[in-house]
C-alpha cells in the first residue's frame, strides 16, 4: 500500500517529508541520470580511463548528497513525527532510520 495514502493515528493521510522538495529532487535524480548516460557513452566512445573514473567520483558525490538530503528529510519530519507519537512506532521508526544510515556509511 502507498504509504502517502495509509491514515495517520490522527486520521490524517501520511505526507512524506521530501515531498516539499519533490521537484528538486526529481531534478536532482535527472542530473544523475544524464550523468549515467554520460558514463555509457563515454564507454561506448572510448574514452580516458581516468575521466571515465573522474565522472563516477561525480555521479557517486551526486548520489550522495541526493541521499543525505533525503535522509534529513526523512529525520526531521518522519522520525520527529513518530517520535512525538511515542510507543512501538516511534521505536520502528527510529531504528529503520539507523539501518539506513548504516547502508549509506558502508556504501
Amino acid at each position: 500500500m502507498d504509504d502517502s495514502l495509509a491514515p495517520s493515528d490522527a486520521g490524517q493521510p501520511h505526507v512524506h517529508g521530501y515531498l516539499h522538495h519533490k521537484q528538486d529532487y526529481v531534478k536532482r535524480l535527472r542530473r544523475i541520470e544524464g550523468q549515467a548516460r554520460g558514463l555509457q557513452r563515454m564507454v561506448d566512445e572510448e574514452k580516458y580511463c581516468i575521466d571515465i573514473l573522474t565522472q563516477v567520483s561525480a555521479m557517486k558525490s551526486a548520489l550522495e548528497a541526493f541521499s543525505l538530503a533525503l535522509l534529513e528529510e526523512h529525520l526531521n519530519h518522519c522520525v520527529v513525527d513518530a517520535a512525538a507519537a511515542g510507543g512501538p512506532e516511534a521505536e520502528e521508526k527510529l531504528e529503520e532510520a539507523m539501518a539506513a544510515i548504516r547502508r549509506l556509511v558502508r556504501s
